[in-house]
């Protein structure tokens, strides 16, 4: 078969696939649960260790083109995942195409040294060279470059819809990811974990000085690419969550004021909440003023700190990972807001998955926010091994959606 006839037949399966009438009903879950009004909770997997499902048949990449492996890298993808573990996972009803938006460097590089344990997964181990050892060091740092190709976004569009175009929709997107405020994943690439828990002792100016300077670029990024009409909606999914919220009308110009902002300081685990109000949230709250909706915290344990997080302005939905105690966290959060859970990958990363500790961390979760009337969705993440056995996630799934559809 010619790329074209491959990517057309692909385009078509999809296509009947996303226009399923059960597809429109994950939609209504989805903004439900960001509504606060949940029908049930949404089930989610995503961040897969795709290496370890290479050699599946399904998966087999056969198109000789590049553009046309990445067109077929997004259907092998997206209907793998619906075939073997959909959960409440939403196919497009059309095939999205990042825009030619060429964005440059903060001023600042990341030195580090790799280790690999698994080849072909991205998931290493980083050791990272401070780039930023002293207030001086810190006016490197600059807003970045930012360039739009129209043209070249005309001719993919166009080549997209001869192809494909009369099977499957194609909607060219702009930049979901440009709300985020998680500088500490930034500091922590540049100058190393162990270098900026010190100095937050230590050098507490000059960690000041440092945020100051970050908000400050990251705050004219984010003004620029709202002149410029680069932004985009996240669409169904916001970074590993449910992101249709009927608070935000997306039919227009995308601005702060329509969109997700998304925080996170992961460095900050082991730091405590007075120290992560000054050095975090007090820089977030700033960078958050004006967005639609706030959804806050990653893979920290965000338990103890509950009631600094609700501080953020427009705040919505928080992330409770496996290392949080959700019972605290969801007495805590109280109703009114999204519970976001992590379950446990660790599980589905051994020979043998222990189905009753599946089940037992997603009921104790489940219980934590009916006990508190708090509309909530579970999200199995950061899955760097399945120990090479899809039928765990597969499994994992089967679990998940038996417990909340009960």
């Amino acid at each position: 078969m010619t790329d074209r006839e491959i990517l057309r037949d692909l385009a078509s399966q999809y296509a009947e696939m996303a226009n399923d009438i059960r597809n429109a009903e994950k939609e209504k879950l989805f903004r439900a649960v960001n509504g606060r009004r949940m029908i049930r909770p949404v089930v989610l997997i995503d961040e897969i260790p795709w290496n370890q499902l290479a050699d599946q048949e399904e998966m087999k990449i056969k198109c000789m083109g590049d553009k046309e492996r990445s067109v077929e890298w997004f259907f092998r993808n997206q209907m793998y995942r619906f075939r073997h573990f959909p959960c409440d996972m939403f196919l497009t009803p059309y095939i999205p195409w990042g825009r030619h938006i060429k964005v440059g460097s903060f001023g600042v590089e990341i030195h580090e040294d790799v280790l690999v344990a698994d080849k072909g997964n991205n998931i290493v181990s980083h050791a990272y060279i401070d780039q930023l050892p002293d207030e001086e060091s810190i006016e490197k740092l600059h807003a970045p470059t930012v360039e739009a190709d129209e043209k070249a976004d005309q001719r993919d569009e166009e080549w997209l819809n001869e192809l494909i175009g009369d099977i499957l929709p194609v909607r060219m997107t702009g930049l979901s990811y440009a709300g985020f405020f998680e500088p500490w994943d930034d500091i922590a690439m540049w100058r190393g974990a162990e270098k900026l828990l010190w100095d937050l002792i230590d050098r507490p100016e000059y960690t000041h000085a440092l945020m100051e300077k970050l908000l400050s670029v990251r705050m004219e990024h984010f003004d620029r690419l709202e002149k410029m009409n680069l932004l985009d909606s996240c669409g169904p999914y916001m970074h590993c969550t449910a992101g249709f919220a009927d608070d935000l009308d997306t039919s227009g110009r995308i601005t702060r004021g329509n969109m997700w902002g998304r925080g996170a300081a992961q460095i900050f685990a082991s730091v405590s909440p007075r120290m992560t109000e000054e050095f975090e949230i007090d820089y977030a709250k700033r960078f958050f003023e004006g967005f639609g909706l706030v959804y806050y915290g990653c893979c920290e344990p965000l338990d103890k700190k509950i009631d600094i997080v609700k501080k953020l302005p427009n705040f919505r939905k928080v992330s409770i990972t496996p290392w949080a105690d959700v019972d605290k966290a969801a007495d805590k959060l109280g109703s009114g807001y999204v519970l976001a859970y992590k379950p446990n990958p660790a599980f589905v990363a051994t020979e043998t998955l222990d189905e009753s500790a599946v089940e037992n961390e997603i009921r104790r979760a489940l219980n934590a926010c009916k006990r508190n009337g708090i509309s909530c969705e579970f999200t199995l993440k950061d899955i760097s091994s399945i120990h090479r056995n899809p039928k765990n996630l597969e499994r994992w799934a089967e679990i998940a959606m038996h417990i909340v559809e009960e």
